[in-house]
C-alpha cells in the first residue's frame, strides 16, 4: 500500500517583528523630534492699589502700559485715578510707546464692561504699531 498524501509538515512559520519594531522607532523619532514643548507664560497686571508705591520701577523691568476697562466702561490708564477718554487712547499708547518702545499693551476688562470698549482700545494699539496686545482677566 501506497501512501498517497505524504506527512503533513509541521506549520512553524513565525512572524518577524523587526519590520514592526522599525516603524514604531521611526515614529517614535518623528514624533519626539517634531513636539514643540510649551511654558505657560504669565503676565501680573498691576492694578490701581499696587501702582501706587513711591519706589520707581527698576531699569532692566519695562514698563507695560496697562488698561484697566471699569464696570461702566471706563478706561483707566496705567491705575490713574482718573479715567481717560476714548478720543484720547491713541495718543496716551504713542506717549507712553515714545517712552519706552519695548513696551506691550494689557488690557483688562471688567466682567460688567462692553466688548465695544475693548476692542476700540485694541484698535487703537494696533493703529500705533502695538504688536504685542494681551488681555487678562480681572
Amino acid at each position: 500500500m501506497k501512501k498517497i498524501a505524504g506527512k503533513r509538515k509541521n506549520d512553524d512559520t513565525k512572524i518577524d517583528l523587526t519590520p514592526m519594531l522599525d516603524v514604531v522607532f521611526i515614529l517614535l523619532i518623528f514624533f519626539v523630534v517634531t513636539a514643540t514643548f510649551l511654558s505657560e507664560t504669565s503676565v501680573s497686571a498691576a492694578s490701581s492699589d499696587n501702582n501706587n508705591s513711591d519706589q520707581p520701577p527698576p531699569d532692566d523691568e519695562k514698563k507695560n502700559i496697562l488698561f484697566e476697562i471699569g464696570s461702566n466702561n471706563e478706561i483707566i490708564l496705567n491705575g490713574n485715578p482718573r479715567p481717560i477718554l476714548p478720543n484720547f487712547i491713541r495718543s496716551n499708547i504713542d506717549q507712553l510707546k515714545a517712552e519706552n518702545p519695548a513696551a506691550s499693551v494689557i488690557i483688562q476688562p471688567n466682567n460688567d464692561s462692553d466688548v465695544f470698549t475693548l476692542v476700540m482700545i485694541m484698535d487703537a494699539a494696533r493703529q500705533a504699531g502695538m504688536a504685542n496686545i494681551s488681555i487678562v482677566e480681572p
